[in-house]
């Protein structure tokens, strides 16, 4: 495995921890109407939760690559 590639898996399993953090937030948030992110940072439009927020987001966006590697497979 070359540096490339540890790299790239590192940041695969950062995008998966990421969209599971937030997939489990809209779960609670759906079921409970409670957002933990915004609990734990002060609320929904604070800057912290919403820099969180924004990172969730570009950990999905970046995941839409995975349906690449899926289909090499």
């Amino acid at each position: 495995m070359t540096v490339n590639q540890k790299g790239g898996m590192e940041m695969n399993k950062t995008a998966l921890a990421l969209l599971i953090i937030g997939g489990l937030n809209w779960l609670i948030f759906g079921l409970f109407g409670w957002d933990l992110v915004g609990a734990i940072f002060g609320g929904m439009d604070s800057v912290i939760s919403r820099i969180i927020y924004v990172i969730v987001g570009i950990a999905a966006l970046y995941s839409f690559t995975f349906f690449n590697r899926v289909d090499a497979e």
